[in-house]
């Protein structure tokens, strides 16, 4: 009857409302029909809703399915199911070799993967253990609060969240320390946001600030169901028979913290998986690297050999078995077979039959030519090599304490492969940590510094300038005040008293310090004080404010406080600023204003936005300075600054309470135009404004960009910049960044013609369209021909650089493969003003497009789509939270570490893995194809050469070791000499260690081994006694004897492919060799029902024998030689890259610049970008000029 009656009330006041929301009328409907009773989670109606628990799993697996899903996982690979299906066969008759010797070894490799996914998923629970055994304060009646855990919170229970603790689900904000009962709320691990939010409360509870008031607190809920959607929310709560809407205003999200707020009451609307982080939270997409795909290509061939050998054997075999009973002479030619009285396997009389037979006994039998280790060993391989890079000290940012960190080991060979490079600007390839460097007032430019961009512009130009960056050199040690490096003696320490605008100057300056929502932190002890704000540029103007001497200290509800010079008296005074409103930024609005009242009584509005917005807001009398402060914002855009314009307006008292009325209604409404009525009546107000000035801000470039670009370039590697910014500041980063320079020819396509101007005006948005994407393939086409005109008659180098406007046009079906061929022309590539959506679209047209590897970089919540629709994503961990890092494949501090993350790291782990792979197909076809031989010569009956464990353990035991080793520490150059050489990463990119030419040539080298083995050890025991008692060697001895020449080929082969030897390399090949000696002695000693033809095999028959050793050389020697005469070649007339580099290092002229010189130049491009690029094509340009000249 309860349940009922709440609903009805619900759905009653839906009706009586029906402008209460557009989106709140479906509340009740599906969608819409959760139903939270506050202050009751026990009660009989929350008990039938049956939600959630607070608790939350990460893990793969649970005790109960890691069994079954594990398998299903391992069997999944066409591998590994292979060797199920001959271990199920090995216990028939069919089988060449006994069940436990073929079950074992797939044991252990499957094993050893199931454990490895086991630890990594433990690691998983204990850290879900962590987060669902975190306390918070819960209402337990009677208005007492008690500590209880996460995972025991329900949907209902009142909690009490205090300063820096994180929120344990999503929760209605009730109310908080703030008598209006506002909080501010940290978003970094939801959305990588640092910037502090502002939430509030309903009007109508936030008087409840003590414990005991909600010992009879009673409402309730009704809301939408649980969604992924983190920044809407549509609700309602009935509290004393009232109705009262619920927005994302009220909602707090779980994972969120609380900052600069004592204490906050919630009521639990989401619980564990219904909250909305985790609703939205998503798999990784999965990635696999290119070189393992090609693997696994590389498997199906090895299993079309199979078959086919399988297929010639069954056959010939078939053949031979229907020979050796002759019906018509009654002959029988292999009569000791006994042929006659013969098994269903070897009957002459249905030879089909027994050929099917052999065909599954020799598909058992010639598996051998699958390494079953290779994936297990691939894994451990690629763990290694991932502490490698998260331990390299040269990738470890000290400043922030953050090393490089791998998220997933399955990418390591695939950073050696990338072609293009897709880059976030802001936080990525600058720093996001704003500097206020210049101004501009009453249309007077202030800051005698000079940024980045103005120095890389005009590096090497004869310049007026160049003197000034001689007179004011950057600094270089860090600075004192972090966001301030404004330099100017007629505004510091109080000398603006003596300009001829004072006045404007400490107007301009209190905007500052007074038009924000920064929170001021004093440290009592030292006296200074901090802030908390929204954005980095923020902090920078309330910064900047204080340094001039304008210092804001202290913010109430109601009020703000600061400390200024009194140009009067010339000391220092207090000001307290009643704050009446404030009209919050927005991406539609592009400004921010507050509404304060002076100790005068005057009532002030104080306003900071966008230029594109600002200007047309001016009064006639506002634009005195208008011209002049346009100017210098375009001469701070050029330099790579952002912009902010600053205005105020005085209004008087019937103004203000016309716009406050207004105001208040529009906050008020619950109708369905809530946003706009708001944003009505604040264009109302903001208007009429008198123009102060401008303020500059400098987003550094981090340190180390302009030098990692470079040698990225130099490697080959493509660079795209996708950026939020505007195309002045986009491109005056380029310049700073080497990404353009002096020269190269700028293809710049907007939507800026006179026509689609003019349809804009007109409003006719089908027109518009058709216009622009008209426009848009125009000016694609044009860059295209400009493109082909300068190929091949000069050395011109094309930029690209495009907005978001007009990339929505080019990434269309129909014109996308146009512009990409277009861009993948061109030297570098700049993207601005585009969305997020739009950096991962270009990032899949990149990918798809070129089919070369992507890398994306970025570090905000805004790179998430780019990072994982990339081949890699890499996260930086910067000042904008984790999503990007969390989201990403690779973690780094900084831009910089980029350079060796590839051109060191990448470089080697996919030289590494492509040899580790391509050795194991080597030793395993020279090693299963002896069988072969050996089946060929004994009439293909089935019967293997070696005994049973001899052929389980080669992969395990007597081969993989030494492979692993070459997989984890080798190295064809040293670190210093990849960095000095770029050119070297080519190898990856156009992929020559692993090329089809090149794996096939070492396949061929396992058949030519495989052959030289098995002939020369057949040969050379055939007719001559093996010992001094004239005995011939049999199946056992000759079976050992090739085993042991197998063995030492296949690890000395290692060792001659190794390039760099460490200790334990040289252990590893010497004990595999070692290991292989002393089991074939403890072997040997076991009954023979057990070693059968092993049995004292070595220590009686071999090891006494002159001849067993001297074939053991002659055979080794002789099987390594095709290879050495191979090297000795290539090396000497086709060299590689790092042959190249070796051959330098070994004849000492690594020292010789004209040497290393001639070299690097391979790697410098007419296309390419950076520095180095920049100063080669200037010197040609000198060239050229002395040339035409003469």
């Amino acid at each position: 009857m309860k349940t009922k009656l709440h609903l009805s009330k619900i759905y009653s006041f839906a009706c009586w409302r029906p402008s209460f929301n557009r989106e709140h009328s479906h509340i009740g409907e599906r969608g819409y029909s959760r139903v939270v009773f506050c202050n009751e989670p026990e009660s009989f109606e929350e008990g039938i809703k049956k939600y959630a628990d607070n608790s939350v799993s990460s893990t793969k697996y649970t005790l109960a399915t890691f069994l079954p899903k594990s398998l299903f996982e391992q069997f999944r690979r066409v591998a590994n199911f292979y060797f199920l299906v001959t271990g199920t066969l090995s216990f028939t008759k069919l089988a060449p070799y006994t069940a436990v010797s073929a079950i074992l070894p797939l044991v252990v490799v499957i094993g050893a993967t199931m454990v490895k996914e086991g630890i990594e998923d433990w690691r998983r629970k204990k850290q879900d253990i962590e987060v669902n055994n975190r306390r918070v304060k819960v209402h337990q009646g009677h208005g007492t609060f008690e500590y209880t855990e996460w995972k025991n919170l329900k949907v209902g229970h009142i909690v009490k969240i205090m300063k820096d603790e994180f929120f344990p689900a999503d929760l209605i904000l009730v109310s908080s320390s703030y008598e209006d009962a506002i909080c501010y709320v940290e978003t970094m691990n939801l959305d990588g946001e640092t910037n502090l939010k502002l939430k509030q409360g309903l009007e109508v509870t936030c008087y409840l600030h003590q414990d005991f008031e909600f010992g009879d607190f009673r409402a309730s809920i009704k809301c939408e169901d649980p969604n992924a959607n983190l920044y809407s929310f549509v609700g309602s709560m009935e509290f004393k028979d009232q109705q009262y809407a619920l927005s994302a205003q009220q909602l707090l999200l779980r994972d969120s913290k609380l900052r600069n707020t004592d204490y906050i009451f919630g009521v639990v609307v989401f619980t564990g998986y219904e909250t909305k982080v985790v609703q939205n939270s998503t798999d990784p997409p999965s990635k696999r690297s290119k070189v393992e795909k090609k693997m696994d290509k590389i498997i199906y061939l090895l299993f079309c050999m199979l078959f086919f050998m399988a297929a010639i054997g069954s056959t010939f075999f078939g053949i031979t078995t229907r020979d050796d009973l002759d019906d018509d002479d009654g002959v029988i030619k292999r009569w000791y077979l006994r042929p006659n009285n013969s098994t269903i396997f070897f009957d002459p009389k249905r030879p089909f039959v027994a050929a099917l037979f052999h065909f599954l006994t020799a598909l058992m039998l010639y598996g051998f030519f699958i390494p079953i280790s290779l994936y297990v060993s691939i894994e451990i391989v690629k763990v290694l090599q991932s502490i490698f890079i998260n331990q390299d000290i040269h990738m470890y940012y000290a400043q922030t304490d953050k090393p490089a960190y791998a998220r997933t080991s399955n990418l390591n060979e695939e950073l050696g492969q990338v072609d293009t490079i897709l880059s976030d600007k802001t936080g990525t390839l600058t720093c996001n940590s704003m500097e206020f460097i210049k101004c501009s007032i009453a249309g007077v430019a202030y800051g005698r510094c000079v940024t980045e961009v103005e120095r890389a512009m005009n590096t090497g130009n004869d310049s007026s300038l160049i003197n000034d960056i001689t007179d004011s050199p950057i600094r270089i040690e860090p600075l004192p005040v972090k966001g301030f490096n404004f330099t100017d003696e007629r505004i510091m320490n109080g000398n603006w008293v003596n300009e001829p605008y004072a006045d404007i100057i400490q107007k301009f300056f209190h905007l500052l310090a007074i038009c924000h929502t920064a929170i001021p932190e004093v440290d009592d002890d030292a006296g200074n004080v901090s802030y908390e704000a929204e954005s980095p540029d923020e902090a920078a103007f309330v910064i900047t404010a204080r340094e001039i001497g304008f210092e804001f200290y202290k913010r109430t509800q109601t009020s703000l406080s600061m400390y200024e010079l009194d140009p009067v008296s010339g000391e220092k005074v207090e000001r307290i600023y009643t704050l009446l409103n404030v009209l919050e930024f927005n991406s539609t609005r592009k400004r921010m204003s507050v509404i304060v009242k002076d100790e005068e009584g005057k009532i002030l509005l104080l306003c900071k936005g966008a230029d594109s917005v600002m200007f047309e807001r001016l009064a006639k009398d506002g634009r005195e300075h208008k011209e002049k402060t346009l100017e210098d914002v375009h001469e701070y855009a050029d330099e790579g600054l952002r912009t902010l314009i600053l205005a105020y307006r005085e209004l008087d008292e019937v103004q203000y309470q016309e716009f406050d009325s207004e105001f208040s209604r529009a906050k008020n409404s619950v109708s369905a135009d809530r946003e706009t009525m708001i944003d009505e009546a604040s264009d109302m107000i903001e208007s009429n404004l008198i123009l102060l000035g401008a303020t500059a801000v400098e987003d550094k470039l981090q340190n180390g960009v302009p030098e990692c670009i470079d040698k990225l370039a130099q490697a080959g590697i493509k660079i795209w910049v996708l950026t939020g910014d505007k195309m002045e500041t986009a491109i005056n980063i380029g310049f700073a960044c080497s990404l353009l320079r002096q020269g190269m020819k700028q293809l710049i396509i907007q939507l800026e013609s006179p026509e689609i101007q003019a349809l804009e005006k007109a409003g006719d948005k089908r027109a518009i369209a058709k216009a622009s994407r008209e426009n848009i393939r125009h000016q694609i086409s044009e860059g295209a021909k400009q493109l082909a005109a300068s190929s091949g008659t000069s050395e011109q180098a094309f930029a690209l650089i495009t907005d978001g406007k007009s990339l929505a046009y080019a990434l269309e079906d129909n014109m996308k493969d146009k512009f990409l061929d277009l861009a993948i022309h061109c030297a570098s590539v700049i993207c601005c003003r585009s969305s997020p959506k739009q950096k991962a679209l270009v990032t899949r047209l990149v990918k798809s497009g070129t089919g070369k590897t992507t890398l994306a970089i970025g570090d905000g919540a805004n790179d998430v789509g780019m990072l994982q629709e990339a081949d890699i994503g890499v996260g930086i961990s910067g000042v904008e939270g984790m999503q990007a890092v969390m989201s990403s494949d690779i973690a780094i501090a900084q831009f910089r570490y980029l350079e060796r993350l590839l051109l060191v790291h990448g470089h080697w782990c996919y030289r590494r893995i492509t040899s580790m792979i391509c050795y194991f197909f080597y030793k395993n076809i020279a090693f299963g194809f002896t069988l072969f031989l050996y089946e060929a010569c004994t009439s293909f009956s089935g019967q293997p050469e070696y005994n049973d464990w001899f052929m389980s353990l080669y992969n395990v035991f007597f081969s993989s070791l030494p492979v692993v080793a070459l997989g984890v520490f080798d190295q064809d150059v040293s670190a210093r000499y990849c960095l000095k050489f770029p050119i070297l990463y080519q190898e990856g990119v156009q992929n020559v260690l692993f090329s089809w030419r090149r794996i096939l040539s070492w396949m061929l080298n396992g058949f030519i081994s495989a052959i030289i083995i098995f002939f020369f050890c057949t040969k050379a025991m055939e007719n001559q006694a093996y010992d001094k008692a004239g005995r011939t060697a049999g199946r056992e001895i000759l079976g050992a004897t090739m085993y042991t020449c197998v063995v030492w080929v296949v690890n000395l082969q290692m060792a001659l492919a190794i390039n760099y030897f460490t200790l334990i390399q040289h252990v590893f090949i010497c004990g595999t060799i070692a290991v292989w000696y002393l089991f074939i002695i403890v072997y040997g000693t076991i009954p023979p029902g057990v070693s059968t033809i092993a049995y004292k095999v070595f220590m009686e028959t071999l090891a006494s024998s002159p001849s067993y050793w001297i074939v053991t050389l002659f055979v080794v020697i002789s099987t390594l030689i095709p290879y050495l005469s191979y090297s000795a070649i290539k090396m000497q007339f086709f060299p590689f890259y790092h042959e190249m580099i070796q051959w330098i290092r070994y004849e000492g002229k690594t020292n010789d610049p004209e040497f290393c010189h001639m070299v690097r130049q391979r790697s410098l491009r007419p296309t390419t970008v950076g520095p180095t690029a920049r100063l080669a094509a200037k010197t040609n340009s000198i060239r050229e000029s002395s040339t035409n000249q003469i």
